[in-house]
This record gives structure tokens, sequence and C-alpha cells, in this order.
């Protein structure tokens, strides 16, 4: 079975009519599935590919999100290209199946495909259920994954927790109890502690994993990079972006980040050596008659674009003297808390040990950090990053 067979093709006539795209517009850069589905050889293929699933009948409260793709195509076709060539196909659209399963077995398989041969998916949804198609495509890649999720609030269900009806409000309960278990961490990013219940806060401090309100980012983004420079895949829901400044989603929020500050975020995803797929789900185009919020995603997969683009490919510590070491020593404690600064990027890594282990290949953890959390060790302090990781690699 080719990837073909799961993609139906667009009309690009059909979605910017009367518009004539210049040689530097995405219209004319992007090999798109019209008549011929696109193919490559192994020197020749894409570095990213944008997948179209036209699925909405998972989504609460949000029906028309399977129109998504093709809106967002239209004013992502218009935008010209960064300061690099671009290397980017348009597979089409994912149709919905017969029953929702098939979507999510046809989206698990394209993605889980398109990654094996280093090609990055960046999907445009439907439904931010599909975040667990997203997700089940690395099952079969054998590595444990960490997920960055940016939503106001925790698509949870704390009530029933094992037995939930998968759907956009609780496909987190899916991917925490999935098995195999390959999940190392869930990063939830920009959620309003009033749409989030204390059992949610209290269940994601028990499991170690992280979260970062949207109170600690204002004015500060730069906080939430580290914790999507460490996630494999990150999903973002539309409805995290305030209503004013993103209307096309039904279950839009008067509070909420900033146009600009969503872009940025989608550029840290794009930066990231790491990242290895991408989601932009629960866009509504029918609440969206001025078309602002389609512009808003196309903008923000240019900045996930334009951030890959510009990766650095310093993940530590190849070759060592592209990086500073760091060392320091707790109060109190005899162990030695090690911090690696890139010199091309200036990003923070903090080295972790694993528990009890044996390997030689595998002593250390390398997770991303922030310079604060270099200067807590200097005063004495141990990071909680460091605390919540060691936690998990026992």
């Amino acid at each position: 079975m080719s990837l073909a067979d799961f993609f139906t093709p667009i009309s690009i006539a059909q979605i910017a009519p009367e518009t004539v795209f210049y040689n530097s517009q995405f219209g004319k850069l992007i090999q798109a599935y019209e008549d011929i589905f696109p193919t490559w050889e192994e020197d020749s293929k894409p570095h990213i590919a944008l997948i179209g699933v036209e699925e909405e009948r998972a989504s609460v409260n949000n029906a028309g999100t399977k129109k998504s793709p093709d809106v967002v195509r239209k004013h992502f076709y218009q935008l010209y290209q960064g300061d690099y060539l671009v290397k980017i196909v348009d597979l089409g659209n994912i149709q919905a199946g017969s029953t929702i399963k098939d979507t999510y077995v046809a989206l698990k398989t394209v993605v889980e495909e398109l990654v094996k041969q280093d090609i990055l998916p960046v999907i445009i949804g439907g439904g931010q259920d599909l975040t667990y198609a997203q997700y089940t495509a690395y099952e079969g890649l054998e590595q444990r994954v960490e997920v960055a999720i940016i939503d106001g609030k925790f698509d949870l269900d704390q009530d029933n927790a094992e037995n939930t009806v998968l759907n956009s409000n609780t496909y987190l309960n899916h991917i925490i109890l999935h098995q195999p278990d390959y999940l190392f961490n869930l990063s939830n990013l920009a959620y309003q502690t009033y749409l989030v219940s204390k059992e949610s806060i209290n269940m994601y401090d028990k499991l170690f994993f992280s979260t970062m309100r949207i109170g600690m980012m204002a004015g500060k983004l730069d906080q939430a990079e580290p914790l999507i420079r460490a996630a494999d895949m990150v999903s973002f829901d539309i409805g995290a972006i305030r209503a004013s400044e993103a209307p096309g989603n039904a279950n839009a929020n008067p509070n909420g980040l900033y146009g600009d500050e969503a872009c940025q975020l989608a550029r840290y995803a794009g930066m990231s050596d790491k990242c290895s797929s991408v989601g932009f789900y629960e866009y509504n185009p029918t609440f969206d008659p001025m078309g602002h919020t389609g512009s808003l995603v196309a903008q923000m997969i240019w900045c996930f674009i334009d951030g890959f683009y510009n990766r650095k490919n310093d993940a530590p510590l190849i070759p060592k003297s592209a990086y500073i070491i760091y060392r320091t020593t707790l109060e109190n404690d005899d162990y030695e808390l090690v911090f690696v600064k890139s010199k091309k990027s200036d990003r923070w890594w903090m080295q972790v040990p694993y528990f009890g282990s044996k390997s030689v290949n595998e002593r250390y953890y390398w997770v991303p950090c922030r310079y604060e959390d270099y200067q807590q060790a200097v005063g004495g302090d141990l990071p909680d990053l460091w605390w919540r990781t060691h936690q998990k690699l026992q």
C-alpha cells in the first residue's frame, strides 16, 4: 500500500481562484497533489509534507473543522518563503473514513511512514482528537516519546479515566493509558487555571509531567521554549488563542494567547531539532467569516517552517567543542550537576543520570532547560526539572 492510497487530490484553482502566484510564494514553490501524487527518491525527498484531515466527528461542540485544510491552504499559498530554499510537498487530504477509527488508522500510517523517511508532517485538522493518531504513529518507531500540547485546558476525563470515548476533550486519557507505554513526558502549555480541575493538575504532578499556565508565559514566552524543544511531537489547539485574535473556533475563550505569541511558539517547535511532527487542530472556518483565523493558522505554519529552516542542529554533545560545560555542586551534597550551553544558539541543557543504568551508551539524559535552572543550581537548590526528569528515568 502506498501513501497515495490515503489521500484525495486538491484543486488550487478552487482553493485560490483568480490568484496568480509569484515565484517566491508557496503556491508556486510547493509540489501539490492535484493530478499526480508527489513521488521522490532518497536524494530528492522533501523536508516537509502538508497533510489535511477532513475529520470532525470527535471535535466536541465544534462541527465544521473538517473544512479547515483547504481554507488554511488558501492563505498559506499566498505567503512568501523566507531566505532559504524550501522542499515541501502538499500530499492533499485524508478524507473521513467510514468510521472515525479508519481516519485515525490512516493518519497514523501516513505520519509513521513520513517520520521513518525523515520527512516532517505538518497536519492541518480536524479536531484535536487527531493528536492521538499522531501519537500512535510513534509506536512502531521503538523510541520514548515526549509530547507538547498547547491548549487552554487539559483534555482529560478525570471521573471516568479508563472508559472514556475518544474525542477532543478526552484524547489525553487515551495517550496516557495507551499500551504499550512509550510516553516519556507530556507538557501542557498555555493552560488557564480556571479551565482545569485541581485533580487534573495533581495527576500531572504525580506523573511528573510538565505544565505551564498562560500567566507564567505572559511577557516571558521564552520560558516555554525548553519544553517545546524537548518534544518529539507538538499539538496546537487553536482554541488556546483568545477569541479576539482567532474567532474561528466554537469553543474560543476571551482569554488566551495573542496571535504573535502563537506564531512564536510555532517557531520554537520548528527550531527544535527533535520535533518530527506537528499538528494544528480545532480551526473551524464556519466561525471565521473574515478569514482572520485561517490567515493566522497559515502564518503559524509559516513560522514553523521558518524555524525548521533555521535549525541549529546542536543537540548535545557532538562535537564537544561546540559547547560550554558548566559544573556545580549543591549545598550539603556531593552530587555534581552538569549543564551545557550551545555556542551556536546559546540554548541550555541539563544532564540527568539514568537510575541504576548499566548501559555505557545510556548513562545520561540531556533535558532542555533554561539559564534560570543553572542559576538555581549555582544558588544551591536542585532544579525542579532535574528532579522530575530523574524520577521518570527510574
